[in-house]
């Protein structure tokens, strides 16, 4: 096992347990070789029949342990930033789930931090950009074929929300992968937002306000249109439609399954995340082993982590006061010149 790539994953929950899964069963070139969860008995469980994999409740022991060489977040939002900033002071290349940091002035700690290193070791883990679909419409764009974007509608949905979830939560946790997306798409920064917010549905838990209708500025003159529903009861569906000067094109409709019965025909459609971007995650997570392993960080940068915290929060004082908000971030880093674009 000494060419392969040893990896601490902090976090052994629903996501973390996935990346543990796909390290050993399906990404090439890499093997888990440390895991950390404050539950030790998740973390032992989910290490469970992996060859020498040490197991810990502390992220930091995982860090040090041997055979590490690189590390992957899958923590909760606030967990990270002790954890990124703890890997940088070691050296050690990062692939940090999102969010990055849930709030921008942690968020640029972060970005601060790598910068005086003056070399990237973060990746943030923003798979759409990994997406077949996502990967085909961006390549669209950047050809020109269809004249200058305009407008992108982007729908985002949820079967249910988890407990405790938070009306802010619909802007700075689930918008965030439509905020990263629409930057990266574009090649436009996001400078304004507006939350509209109709009359809860019936299906949302008390308080709950959701759905919700995120409007976007950028500072290259297009408008970016969010609907999150999180408890729509009946799938997960993520789509995106861009419309440009001479045409639209749109990603997200399903191309699943279709069952047919006793007169009658049903499409399957996905219920989470992990089913829908099961390709993307596998696909980033190998991206990353194999630039690790070629000593170079590539993919979406600490400066995206940052800046998608400074959009959202932005988002949720929008949602908070009902008003147009805009979106102003620190400078941006020699570092990261070019990076969203």
């Amino acid at each position: 096992m000494a060419d392969l790539l040893g990896v601490a994953v902090l976090g052994a929950g629903h996501m973390g347990a996935d990346h543990i899964r796909r390290l050993d069963r399906v990404v090439s070139g890499a093997r888990v070789a440390a895991v950390a969860d404050p539950d030790a008995d998740r973390a032992a469980e989910a290490a469970a029949g992996l060859d020498g994999v040490t197991v810990h409740k502390d992220p930091v022991a995982a860090l040090d342990a041997p055979g590490v060489e690189a590390v992957l977040i899958a923590s909760p939002g606030p967990d990270h930033e002790e954890a990124l900033l703890a890997a940088f002071r070691r050296g050690l290349p990062v692939l940090c789930e999102k969010p990055m940091v849930p709030d921008s002035t942690g968020a640029l700690r972060v970005l601060e931090a790598e910068a005086r290193l003056g070399r990237r070791l973060a990746q943030i883990g923003f798979m759409r950009r990994y997406d077949t679909e996502y990967l085909r419409l961006k390549a669209l764009l950047d050809g020109g074929g269809l004249g200058r974007p305009l407008m992108l509608h982007c729908t985002h949905r949820n079967v249910s929300s988890p407990a405790r979830f938070t009306s802010a939560m619909l802007v700075d946790s689930s918008v965030s992968h439509e905020i990263d997306a629409a930057r990266w798409l574009l090649g436009q920064e996001l400078t304004a937002v507006t939350v509209l917010r109709p009359t809860p549905s019936g299906g949302a838990p008390g308080g709950l306000l959701d759905p919700q209708f995120v409007l976007f500025e950028t500072d290259g003159g297009a408008l970016v249109d969010v609907e999150v529903f999180v408890n729509c009861g009946f799938g997960y569906q993520v789509r995106c439609e861009a419309v440009c000067e001479r045409g639209s094109a749109r990603i997200g409709d399903e191309h699943t399954m279709v069952v047919t019965t006793a007169g009658s025909a049903r499409e399957e459609v996905a219920q989470d995340y992990l089913v829908r971007f099961a390709d993307a995650y596998d696909r980033e997570v190998q991206t990353w082993v194999d630039a690790t392993r070629r000593g170079e960080v590539t993919g979406p940068s600490v400066w995206d982590g940052y800046a998608a915290s400074v959009v959202a929060e932005a988002g949720v004082r929008a949602l908070e006061t009902g008003a147009r908000t805009a979106v102003e971030p620190a400078p941006r880093p020699d570092l990261y010149a070019g990076a969203g674009r």
